[in-house]
């Protein structure tokens, strides 16, 4: 009576992808995860992860997408250009990283 593991399948449907983008704008990066269990999505910026729960101006999509709404840019204050990467983590399998999307914001 040995168990068998089945392998489940675990992996991004969408990955985010390298965004240009003015200030002000809103700005949305998508990213898709695929499981038989819903996977927990978080998204990292710069290698750190980003705290959406205290930030009124990102927020994490039901899709996972991640919304910059009215990206902030100025020449000493650019919090929100940099690389980012979407996060799944289903607790018994474990955590996969997608590409690492560049978010630009063009000067005027």
């Amino acid at each position: 009576g040995s168990s068998v593991r089945t392998f489940t399948p675990f992996r991004f449907a969408v990955e985010p992808a390298d965004v240009l983008s003015v200030r002000g704008a809103a700005v949305v990066l998508n990213c898709s995860a695929l499981c038989d269990t819903p996977p927990r999505i978080e998204w990292k910026k710069d290698g750190t992860f980003l705290n959406l729960a205290s930030d009124d101006r990102r927020q994490l999509l039901p899709d996972g997408a991640l919304l910059i709404n009215g990206v902030v840019h100025s020449k000493h204050n650019k919090p929100d250009e940099g690389y980012y990467q979407c996060v799944a983590t289903v607790d018994s399998l474990g955590t996969i990283v997608s590409r690492t999307a560049k978010l630009t914001v063009a000067g005027k």
